[in-house]
Order: structure tokens, then C-alpha cells, then sequence
């Protein structure tokens, strides 16, 4: 049965991994809905935010999000901005700190292989879930990245990544799931560029 104990994948860690790396190296753009859920391990609370991610080829990205309060994180090869309206306020910086330190991002963009950075294996003891869809558990190399492991469900015809979560250095728990993905739409570069409206406060961070 799938997902059960013991069950054999119908592919080797390395032609999962190789798959996933080929598909996304075809991929010129491409938009899908999220949820994210954040864990917070001092107060034992769970976060949920939804909203729409846009991705394009080399290192763009916007994760709109919409619920339950409208924010927007937009990424480009030189700067990123966390623009958060109802409080008027804009975080500025520069892309390479954000891909250096948010693995998920820096993956999704190409920066560079997963393999590179973690050992991967099949999760244990369910290596694919209900649906047949693979499962990994990647070890960070270098605690640099900030985070100790992270965990991936991979589409077993699309090789996308479907669902990932990890825990940081603090213990705390995010899982970002992904759905209605559409690839190769020709998304315009103005959506990764953004201009602050009037009146709001820019605040420059590391």
C-alpha cells in the first residue's frame, strides 16, 4: 500500500533528485497557490497564511500573500522587499542575503542543487504518501543554512515539489504547500519590481 512501511519506490533517491533538478531547469515562470503554516515552538501556536507565489527565471519571485492580512515578499537578482500595507511599512535588502538564508527560495530560484547542500534520503518509515507522491529528508551539510532538516513531497509524475517543511535553528516548525501550479505563462518582469507608495516607511535591513 502506499506509504506504508517498507514500500519500494518506483525510483532511486538520485533519479528523483536528477528529475526534480532537470524539470525545474526547464521551467521559465510559473504561478501557483500556497498555504503556509508557521509552528512557534515558544508559544505553541500555529500561524496559517494563503496567497499566490509568481516565479520566473533567473531569481524572480513574488509570494503575494492574501489571507489573513494582505503582505508581499518580492524578490529580484538585486533587491527584495517585504511590503506590509495595513502597517505602511517596507523592509528593503539585498536578494543575496534572502537566498543565502531561505533554503526554500534559493532552490525554487536555482540558485543552486539541493544536493549540494543536504543528504537526502528517502523519509522513513513512509517514503511515499497516500497518493504515491515521493517523500525526502534532507540533512543540512553546513548549519549556515538555518535550518537543521528539511522535508519534501515530491509529485510523482510532475517531480514539482508539492509540499516542503522544515524546523530552524529555534525550533520552529514551517510547512509551505503548493497547488494549482501553472508553468510557463510568460509572467512580465514588472511583477518582481516594486515601488513603495507614498507615505509608507522604508526600513533597510541586514
Amino acid at each position: 500500500m502506499p506509504g506504508s512501511p517498507g514500500t519500494v519506490c518506483a525510483a532511486t533517491v538520485e533519479e528523483v533528485i536528477d528529475r526534480m533538478q532537470n524539470n525545474y531547469e526547464k521551467i521559465a515562470d510559473f504561478k501557483a497557490r500556497f498555504v503556509q503554516e508557521v509552528t512557534v515552538k515558544t508559544l505553541n501556536k500555529t500561524e496559517r497564511e494563503e496567497g499566490v507565489v509568481y516565479f520566473k527565471n533567473p531569481q524572480r519571485m513574488l509570494w503575494d500573500y492574501t489571507k489573513p492580512k494582505a503582505k508581499k515578499l518580492i524578490i529580484n537578482p538585486k533587491q527584495a522587499w517585504l511590503y506590509m500595507p495595513e502597517d505602511r511599512i517596507v523592509y528593503l535588502q539585498s536578494s543575496e542575503s534572502i537566498f543565502k538564508s531561505r533554503v526554500i527560495i534559493k532552490f525554487l530560484t536555482g540558485v543552486g542543487k539541493i544536493s549540494d547542500d543536504f543528504l537526502i534520503s528517502f523519509s522513513q518509515p513512509d517514503s511515499i504518501d497516500g497518493s504515491g507522491n515521493y517523500r525526502l529528508t534532507l540533512a543540512a551539510k553546513d548549519h549556515d543554512l538555518g535550518v537543521r532538516q528539511l522535508y519534501l513531497t515530491v509529485g510523482k509524475d510532475s517531480y514539482q515539489i508539492i509540499q516542503c517543511r522544515f524546523t530552524d535553528e529555534y525550533g520552529n516548525v514551517t510547512q509551505i504547500s503548493f497547488r494549482d501550479m501553472e508553468i510557463n505563462k510568460q509572467i512580465p518582469d514588472r511583477f518582481f519590481i516594486f515601488k513603495p507608495p507614498e507615505g509608507v516607511e522604508i526600513f533597510q535591513t541586514p
